[in-house]
């Protein structure tokens, strides 16, 4: 997964813009309307969802397998944003505790031990009364069923990645055991953007 995407983030730079993810902005507010400030994001890529809470004054923490993407947050964020390099499935990187943790469009990427793991490994960093907010690809996707299917709601795409696709059960399994309030599915973006039609993900929140 490392090569995929450091060869992206080399080859497409600012692929998905500047502008933040609907959802990012709904947890924006459900950040600051349950009075948090410290929060990690892994996933953190070039920033794009992260700019949204450093913005609004939260110190933010990121985790990104990519060497290209730390580098372009760096030179738009600032160097002093604190990403740390390496897959989420080296976590923790720190010993810190955290208001909240946000991950946008990351654990369906991921192999079901990784999967646990991340979830189990962010719980553990999240301090009592913090919030975990997940966004992950939902069954429902256009995109359910192309590629090569390797396992339940899992499938191969031709250019490398596999995607797990989440239905509530699956939803319930992974999360259930770790503070699951609420899953809604949700378009993303709202509102179709020209030839790219909305998404169909969960948004799944967690507290502890």
């Amino acid at each position: 997964m490392t090569e995929f995407w450091e060869s992206s983030f080399r080859d497409k730079q600012e692929m998905w813009g500047w502008k933040p993810a609907d959802s990012a902005i709904e947890t924006l507010e459900l950040f600051k309307k349950n009075g948090l400030n410290k929060i990690l994001v892994p996933g953190f890529g070039y920033g794009r969802n992260a700019k949204v809470f450093i913005d609004n004054g939260f110190e933010v923490i990121g985790i990104e397998i990519s060497e290209t993407a730390i580098a372009m947050a760096n030179e738009h964020l600032g160097e002093h944003i604190k990403i740390h390099h390496g897959p989420t499935s080296s976590m923790p990187f720190d010993q810190e505790v955290y208001d909240g943790i946000f991950s946008y469009s990351l654990i369906h990427l991921l192999i079901p031990k990784e999967r646990t793991k991340l979830i189990k490994d962010c719980y553990k960093q999240l301090r009592p009364g913090g919030y975990m907010v997940f966004v992950s690809i939902s069954k429902k996707d256009f995109r359910y069923g192309e590629g090569v299917e390797i396992g339940k709601d899992t499938f191969k795409k031709d250019y490398g990645v596999t995607l797990f696709f989440y239905d509530s059960e699956s939803i319930r399994l992974d999360f259930g055991n770790y503070g699951l309030v609420e899953a809604k599915e949700i378009r993303e973006p709202i509102r179709n953007l020209g030839d790219h039609p909305s998404q169909r993900y969960w948004y799944i929140i967690c507290k502890k």
